[in-house]
C-alpha cells in the first residue's frame, strides 16, 4: 500500500478530491515566493529562502535553507552538506543555544545541543509552515480536518531534517560543534500523544498528506503525562508518568490567541426568538499548541494543533486561598488542567468515565469552535453556510470524537441559527467516521444519564437524531412484521434501552393486535409401530390422549414488546451514532471493511450501502525505512535505480526481477547485519547500565546488613 493510494483512499473518505499531477506542476502548493522572502526562484534548482534577521543578530545566524518542491517538472537532486551550508546550520544552533535557551549557559551538553538543534530546523519549518496557510486562506480551497485522541508521532528530529533533505548538512554542522548527530537525535523525547495502531495511522496519514500537498489539519489533546512510561526494576515492570514535557518541546509553539471556551454540566433554556441556550455550569479554556509537519521534497508543511486546558485567572479564588482553604482555591484550576494530564485515563469510576467524556468533548468542541471560526474568515459577509461541506471535511478516527456530530449540530442551530433541517444536511454531509474494531463489544458505549449530566443540550439533539433514525426504519420495513422491526430497532437505534418517542410509539398502536405476534406450532404424534411399549406398572390415573388429539394446533400468543428493560443500563451507541451521523464508514483493511459491512454494520449496510467503503492503512515509507534503515535504504535505492519508490511504493516491485541475485542477497544480509550490530551495541549499553545500578543496590543492601549486625 502506498503512500499516495493511502492518501488518496482517505481523501475520498474525507470528501476532497486529489489534484492531478499536471495540477500540481502549473500550480505548486503553496507559492512561497508570494509569501517569504526569497532569493532566487528556478524550477530545477531549490528554493532558497534567506531569513530576514536583524542585522545587529547576523553574525549569530547566517544561513540559506533549501526547500525542494516536487512540483519541480524536473528531477530534484540529493543535496550536498557543503561548508557554507553547514556552516550556517553550526551559527543557527549557536545562536538558539544562545538567545533561546533552555538551560544555562555554562555547559553546551548532549541535550542543550539537542534543543539547540530543534529550534534551528523549526526556523526551517515555519517559514514553509505559514507560507502554505497563507495560500490556503489565499486560495479558499477545501480543508480536511482528522480528528484523533491518539497522534503516536514518534521522534521529530530525524524525520524533519530527512523531509527537507538537510541530514548530511546538520550532520556536519554538528560535527563541528563536537557532536555526532545520531547521539544528538537520541536526546529527544518520544511525544506522549499516541499508544498504537490508531495513532500511528494518524501521524502517517498527517506525513502522507503533507508530501502529496493536500491542505489539511490535525487535531489532538496535548497530554501532560502521556499513557504511562515503563520502567524495569529489580521488582519487575512499573508505570510511572511521562515526562516528555518537563524540559519543554521545541517543535511546538503555543498559540496563547487562539482559545475556545468549553462547557460542562449546566442547563438548557429556550429563547423568545426560539432557539436553544445551554447555560450556567462549569466552563474551562482549550488553548492551541501548533506542531508543524513537513512533507517530503514539498514546500508543503501542514498543522497538528494541540489542545491544552486550563482556566481564566479569575476562577482561582484567592479569598479561599487566603483563609487557608487551598483545595478549595485553586479547584477549578485542577479540574480544568487534568482533562489534558493523560491519554486514557481508568475509567472503572464514575470520576474516570466522567473524565474521559470531557476529554472527548474539548476535542470536538474546541476543534469545531476553529474549524468554524476559520471557515468564517475565508468565507467573508454574508457567511453561506449551505457551502461548509464543500470547503471542511472533518474525518473521525474512531468512535472517540464522536460528540462531533451533536456538536456541529448544536453550534448550526443554537449559535448561527440554522434550521434543524440545514443543520442536519450540512453535518452529514461534512464528517466522516474511520472504524477501527469488528468486536460488538468494544464499540464505545457511554451512559445516558453520565452524558445528560454533562452535556445535557447534546443529548437533547442525540434523541432527536435517533428520532428521525427511527422513523426512517419503520418507513423501510414497516409495521406488519413488529418481530422484525423490534428487531432493527435494538440493532440500530443509537439510544439503546430507551422507550421510543411518543410519535413513534403511537404509530405503533393502532390496533390490539398491533402488540402482539401468533405463533403456531404444529405437533407430531408419532405412529401406533412407532410407540414406546409401556410399562405394566404404569399408573391407572395417568391421561390416555384421543386418537382426536393427534393432529391438534396449539396456539400461543407471545407479546411484542417496545418498552426498554428496567434491568439494563440506558447507553448511547457511538458507533451507530458515527454512521447515522456522517457520509461514509471506512475499515482499515479490506476484511476488516467487508466485515464491518456483514456483520457489525449490517442493518446499516442494507440500509445505506452507498456510505460503506474500504481504506487499508499503510504507514509512511519516509520514516519507516529511508530514515530509520538508510543501510536498507541504499540497497533498495541502488537495485529499482532511483530514490522514487520512497513516494511511489509500487516501484519496489522492481526487486522482484533480481529475488535470485546473489549480489542482492548478499548486500540485503550486509544491510542486516549492520542493523543487528546497532541492536547489540544497544543491549549492551542498557545492560551495563542495568548491571551497574543493580550492582550498586546489592552493595548498599550489603553494607545495608553489616551495620545492622545481621549479615
Amino acid at each position: 500500500m502506498t503512500a499516495s493510494s493511502i492518501i488518496s483512499s482517505a481523501s475520498t473518505t474525507a470528501g476532497i478530491h486529489r489534484r492531478p499531477a499536471s495540477a500540481l506542476r502549473s500550480n505548486p502548493t503553496p507559492n512561497i515566493a508570494d509569501f517569504a522572502s526569497v532569493s532566487s526562484f528556478r524550477s530545477s534548482d531549490p528554493l532558497l529562502i534567506k531569513l530576514k534577521i536583524p542585522r545587529s543578530r547576523q553574525q549569530h545566524f547566517r544561513w540559506n535553507v533549501a526547500v525542494k518542491s516536487v512540483s519541480s517538472d524536473q528531477k530534484l537532486k540529493p543535496p550536498v552538506a557543503d561548508d557554507e551550508d553547514s556552516s550556517s546550520i553550526a551559527s543557527s544552533i549557536k545562536y538558539h543555544a544562545e538567545f533561546t535557551p533552555s538551560f544555562s549557559p555554562d555547559h553546551f551538553n548532549l541535550l542543550k545541543a539537542y534543543i539547540a538543534t530543534a529550534e534551528s530546523v523549526r526556523d526551517m519549518l515555519i517559514i514553509n509552515w505559514n507560507a502554505t496557510y497563507e495560500y490556503y486562506e489565499k486560495m479558499n480551497v477545501k480543508q480536511a480536518y482528522y480528528l484523533s485522541m491518539e497522534f503516536l508521532q514518534g521522534r521529530a528530529l530525524l524525520n524533519a531534517i530527512g523531509n527537507l533533505e538537510v541530514s548530511g548538512a546538520y550532520a556536519k554542522a554538528l560535527t563541528k560543534l563536537g557532536y555526532d548527530l545520531e547521539a544528538v537525535a537520541e536526546q529527544e523525547p518520544d511525544a506522549a500523544l499516541g499508544n498504537g495502531g490508531l495513532g500511528r495511522l494518524a501521524s502517517c496519514f498527517l506525513d502522507s498528506l503533507a508530501t502529496l500537498n493536500y491542505p489539511a489539519w490535525g487535531y489532538g489533546l496535548r497530554y501532560r503525562y502521556g499513557l504511562f512510561k515503563q520502567l524495569i526494576t529489580k521488582d519487575g515492570q512499573e508505570e510511572v508518568a511521562e515526562n516528555w514535557l518537563e524540559l519543554g518541546n521545541p517543535w511546538e509553539i503555543v498559540r496563547n490567541d487562539v482559545s475556545y471556551p468549553v462547557k460542562f454540566y449546566g442547563k438548557v433554556i429556550s429563547r423568545p426568538d426560539g432557539r436553544n441556550e445551554w447555560v450556567g455550569g462549569e466552563d474551562i479554556k482549550a488553548v492551541a499548541y501548533d506542531v508543524p509537519i513537513p512533507g517530503y521534497k514539498t514546500k508543503t508543511t501542514i498543522n497538528l494543533r494541540l489542545w491544552s486546558t486550563k482556566v481564566e485567572s479569575e476562577e482561582f479564588d484567592l479569598s479561599a486561598f487566603n483563609d487557608g482553604q487551598h483545595d478549595k482555591a485553586y479547584e477549578a484550576l485542577i479540574n480544568a488542567e487534568k482533562i489534558c494530564y493523560v491519554l486514557y485515563p481508568g475509567d472503572e469510576s464514575k470520576e474516570g468515565k466522567t473524565l474521559r467524556l470531557k476529554q472527548q468533548y474539548t476535542l470536538c468542541s474546541a476543534s469545531l469552535q476553529d474549524i468554524i471560526a476559520r471557515f468564517e474568515r475565508r468565507s467573508g459577509n454574508p457567511v453561506n453556510w449551505e457551502s461548509f461541506p464543500e470547503k471542511v471535511a472533518v474525518q473521525m478516527n474512531d468512535t472517540h470524537p464522536t460528540l462531533c456530530i451533536p456538536e456541529l449540530l448544536r453550534i448550526l442551530m443554537d449559535i448561527k441559527g440554522l434550521s434543524w433541517d440545514d443543520a442536519w444536511d450540512i453535518t452529514q454531509r461534512t464528517v466522516a467516521y474511520t472504524n477501527h474494531t469488528v468486536l460488538p463489544e468494544a464499540l464505545e458505549k457511554w451512559s445516558l444519564e453520565l452524558i445528560e449530566e454533562l452535556l445535557p443540550r447534546h443529548v437533547e439533539i442525540i434523541k432527536t437524531i435517533d428520532e428521525e433514525l427511527v422513523k426512517i426504519i419503520i418507513s423501510r420495513y414497516g409495521t406488519e412484521d413488529l418481530e422484525l422491526l423490534q428487531q432493527k430497532l435494538k440493532q440500530m437505534r443509537i439510544v439503546d434501552n430507551v422507550e421510543l418517542p411518543s410519535s413513534i410509539s403511537d404509530l405503533l398502536v393502532t390496533a390490539d393486535e398491533s402488540n402482539t405476534v401468533e405463533l403456531t406450532e404444529e405437533i407430531e404424534v408419532p405412529d401406533e409401530d412407532d410407540q414406546p411399549i409401556e410399562s405394566e406398572d404404569q399408573s391407572d390415573d395417568q391421561p390416555i390422549e384421543s386418537e382426536d388429539q393427534s393432529d391438534e394446533v396449539i396456539e400461543e400468543k407471545r407479546e411484542v414488546t417496545f418498552e426498554p428493560d428496567p434491568k439494563l443500563p440506558k447507553v448511547v451507541r457511538m458507533a451507530n451514532l458515527c454512521v447515522v451521523g456522517g457520509h461514509a464508514v471506512n475499515g482499515v483493511a479490506e476484511i476488516h471493511s467487508e466485515i464491518v459491512r456483514k456483520d457489525v454494520f449490517n442493518d446499516f449496510y442494507e440500509l445505506w450501502p452507498e456510505k460503506f467503503q474500504n481504506k487499508t492503512n499503510g504507514v509512511t515509507p519516509r520514516r519507516w525505512i529511508r530514515f530509520c534503515n538508510p543501510a536498507l535504504s541504499q540497497v533498495i535505492t541502488k537495485w529499482t535505480g532511483s530514490e522514487d519508490w520512497i513516494l511511489e511504493t509500487e516501484k519496489l516491485s522492481t526487486l522482484e526481477k533480481f529475488a535470485d541475485n546473489s549480489d542482492l542477497q548478499f548486500e540485503w544480509r550486509e544491510a542486516k547485519r549492520q542493523n543487528k550490530m546497532k541492536v547489540a551495541a544497544l543491549i549492551r549499553e542498557k545492560l551495563d547500565t542495568l548491571l551497574a545500578m543493580m550492582q550498586c543496590l546489592m552493595c548498599r543492601s550489603s553494607a545495608s546488613m553489616n551495620i545492622s549486625g545481621n549479615y
